[in-house]
């Protein structure tokens, strides 16, 4: 049976917070001598065995020939924006500190508020834009630290 607190979305958004910060520590002793492109290609393949292994092992695989083309489309686009991703912040990790490259990635918290706001009509209150304001200056404060 499952609680309140693992359906919960904080509890999966601080899962997701706690594996962030592994991805930064694995990967800053990982690419120690290989090309951080190569890197990137290899975790990618890791992670597509292992979601498929997860997916079927749950009962949730599904026809993908039954999505929308909109669905297709956008998760192809969030697909490229993810390997981009990828791809830049292992570049970062090879050629600065994980405790500098992490805030910087971090950063997208704040983007996503700001592209929520326009692309989404989300509409954060006065409070949640105060705390936005200070994750931003956070992360220009750890970046930015020597």
């Amino acid at each position: 049976m499952l609680t309140s607190t693992t359906t919960s979305w904080f509890f999966w958004a601080a899962l997701s917070a706690c594996f962030a910060a592994l991805t930064a520590i694995f990967a800053k002793i990982g690419i120690r001598g290989v090309d951080s492109d190569f890197a990137t290609l290899i975790r990618t393949v890791i992670i597509v065995f292992v979601l498929a292994a997860f997916v079927a092992y749950a009962g949730k695989w599904s026809d993908p020939r039954s999505l929308s083309m909109k669905t297709i489309i956008f998760l192809t686009l969030s697909a490229l924006a993810t390997g981009a991703s990828w791809v830049c912040y292992f570049r970062a990790l090879q050629m600065g500190d994980a405790s500098q490259v992490a805030p910087v990635d971090k950063f997208s918290l704040v983007l996503v508020a700001v592209f929520a706001f326009v692309f989404l009509g989300e509409r954060p209150s006065l409070k949640d834009w105060s705390g936005i304001a200070l994750v931003a200056s956070g992360v220009l404060v750890l970046a930015f630290k020597r």
